[in-house]
C-alpha cells in the first residue's frame, strides 16, 4: 500500500477517489483565470471531484523568446492566492529556481518541479525543504525507474508529501509517447502517481517557434491511465484552446471536462 498524500483535504492515494489537477497552462489574466477556476469548482461540486487548481505565473521553458510567459511571480501568486481564498481549494504552480521555491511555497499548496529541472539536485532538495507538497514531472528523457533518485533527494529533507507525474517520453524529434508501464513502475516507490493527459500529447517545438500537439488524443490517454490505475489526473484546460497563449493545441476544452470526468470516474471505480 502506497502513501496517501493529503493536500488541504484533497487526497491522492490508491484507496481514494480519483483527484483532478486542472487549470490553464499559464495565467493569461486575472479575469480569465478566475473564470476558469469558477467553472472547475462548479464541476467539482456537481460531480464530487477532489480538485486542485493549477496555473503557471511564468512559463520559463517557452520555445521562442517572443512567446508569452505570464504575469510574473508577484502578480501571479496574488491571483492564485485569491483563487485559493475565494474557493477554498488547494492550488499548484511550477517553479524554476531555488529563490522562486521559497517565495511560492508561502502561497501555494503544491510546488511542481518542471520535467527539465528534475536533475538539478539543489533545486530538488530546496523543494523538499519548502514544506509544501512536491509534484515531480518525470522528464521526457528520464526512465520511470530514474525517478527513484529524485524521490530520495526529496526524502532526504524529511518531506514525504510527494507526487510523481507521467507526462510522456521523447519519441524521436518533436514527439512524445505515453508509456503506461511507467505508472506502475513509479507507484512501486510508494507515492501517488499522476497522469498528465494533456502534455502527453504535446509536440515540443513542433511548430517551429511554438510547441504543437493534438488534444483530441488526450481524453483517450486519460481513460487508459485511469484503467491502469492512477491517483490523480492532470489536465490543462481553456474555454477556447485555439486562443490560449500557451499549449493550446494539446489542451482539453473546459466544456468537455464534465462528460470526460464521468467516464474517468466510472473507470476508476473498477480498480
Amino acid at each position: 500500500m502506497g502513501t496517501s498524500v493529503n493536500v488541504k483535504g484533497v487526497k491522492f492515494g490508491e484507496k481514494d477517489p480519483l483527484a483532478l489537477i486542472a487549470g490553464p497552462c499559464v495565467i493569461e489574466s486575472r479575469e480569465g483565470c478566475m473564470a476558469i477556476a469558477d467553472r472547475l469548482v462548479k464541476l467539482a461540486k456537481e460531480q464530487n471531484i477532489p480538485l486542485v487548481f493549477k496555473a503557471s505565473y511564468d512559463k520559463a521553458n517557452r520555445t521562442s523568446i517572443n512567446s508569452y510567459r505570464g504575469p510574473g511571480i508577484e502578480k501571479g501568486l496574488e491571483i492564485l492566492a485569491e483563487i485559493k481564498a475565494k474557493y477554498d481549494i488547494p492550488v499548484l504552480t511550477d517553479v524554476h529556481s531555488v529563490e522562486e521555491i521559497k517565495i511560492a511555497a508561502q502561497t501555494v499548496d503544491i510546488i511542481q518541479l518542471p520535467a527539465f529541472m528534475i536533475r538539478q539536485t539543489d533545486f530538488v532538495v530546496a523543494a523538499g525543504e519548502s514544506g509544501a507538497v512536491v509534484n515531480v514531472k518525470k522528464a521526457q528523457f528520464a526512465a520511470p525507474w530514474d525517478m527513484k533518485n529524485v524521490v530520495k533527494k526529496i526524502e532526504s529533507t524529511g518531506n514525504r508529501n510527494i507526487l510523481l507525474t507521467e507526462r510522456g517520453a521523447s519519441f524521436g524529434y518533436n514527439t512524445l509517447v505515453a508509456d503506461m508501464r511507467s505508472l506502475i513502475i513509479m507507484r512501486e516507490f510508494g507515492y501517488p502517481v499522476i497522469f498528465d493527459a494533456t502534455h502527453s500529447v504535446q509536440s515540443p517545438g513542433g511548430q517551429g517557434d511554438t510547441s504543437g500537439g493534438d488534444g483530441r488524443f488526450a481524453p483517450y490517454l486519460a481513460k487508459a491511465a485511469a484503467a491502469v490505475g492512477v491517483d490523480g489526473m492532470f489536465i490543462e484546460t481553456h474555454p477556447n484552446p485555439a486562443e490560449a497563449l500557451s499549449d493550446g493545441p494539446n489542451m482539453i476544452p473546459t466544456r468537455d471536462l464534465s462528460s470526460l470526468w464521468k467516464k474517468l470516474d466510472a473507470i476508476d471505480r473498477i480498480k
